[in-house]
């Protein structure tokens, strides 16, 4: 399973690093696109849908994306959209983890089927408009959400005792949640004091004034676990442990956004206060 994993890892890093450095934003958009489309048809399958049906709405969503980004919609402010995103996010922090597994279920199937959709475009759009403002800023996103996930692990195997949502994910502590929050101050702070061009999130966030970039911060990595729970409320529902197997040894890819979904849009929200 390790050496599956590390192959993988290795194989999505090949491919990515290249678009992700490239000047232009057209290599990296393109092959985020891919993603996109694996994790519309991962969702509808989550939600019920069969085979054929869930791939013909991954495509479709792809093909949306795409339409939006050569009739030019990556080059408009969306600013309306992320906080539309942000404020789901919420709303689905507050009534679908107080209600837990069983709660998913009791909503019409469309109405799953189309939020989630629509929120991984959003995170798509996000990421794009966020590659838009420079590497150093779309890069500051991604590992606030790598850092939480890191320094949660970590910290919760050191030290986890209290259960976060032990019928949602049992793994998950409030020890591992605010040592990743830790972990998230600490690579913000010492970003601030590197970052002299101000490029990144955590320095947009610092001109906030310090009280407010804290709880910005908090907010967001709050954000991060809320997506993950989310993710893993669904796959308990669905009866799966992964959202797919196309990542071998990492499973599908909402496994590896989950955390990501809810915090780019709300990312480029901050950005553009």
């Amino acid at each position: 399973m390790l050496r599956q994993r590390v192959i993988t890892a290795l194989v999505l890093l090949a491919v990515l690093l290249p678009a992700l450095f490239y000047p232009s934003i057209e290599p990296f958009a393109a092959l985020t696109l891919l993603l996109i489309v694996a994790a519309g048809w991962e969702w509808a399958r989550l939600n019920g849908c069969g085979s054929a049906v869930a791939l013909m709405l991954g495509v479709g969503l792809g093909v949306l994306m795409a339409l939006v980004w050569l009739f030019g919609g990556l080059n408009l402010s969306l600013r309306p959209l992320w906080i539309a995103a942000g404020g789901v996010w919420v709303l689905l922090a507050v009534v679908m983890l107080s209600r837990g597994v069983p709660g998913w279920a009791v909503w019409p199937r469309s109405l799953r089927l189309w939020i989630g959709l629509a929120l991984i475009a959003c995170a798509w759009l996000a990421m794009v408009h966020a590659r838009q403002m420079g590497l150093g800023f779309l890069l500051s996103v991604l590992l606030l959400v790598w850092m939480a996930d890191i320094a949660a692990y970590f910290g919760g195997k050191a030290l986890g005792k209290r259960k976060l949502a032990p019928t949602i994910s049992p793994g998950k502590s409030w020890e591992g949640a605010i040592s990743g929050l830790l972990g998230v101050c600490l690579l913000a702070a010492g970003w601030v004091w590197w970052d002299a061009q101000g490029a990144s999130l955590y320095a947009r966030l610092w001109t906030f004034g310090p009280p407010l970039a804290v709880l910005s911060l908090v907010f967001l990595v709050a954000m991060s676990v809320v997506g993950d729970l989310v993710e893993s409320l669904v796959k308990r529902s669905a009866g799966a442990k992964d959202s797919s197997q196309l990542l071998p040894g990492h499973g599908g890819v909402l496994d590896r956004v989950d955390a990501l979904l809810p915090v780019l849009p709300l990312a480029m929200l901050f950005a553009t206060l």
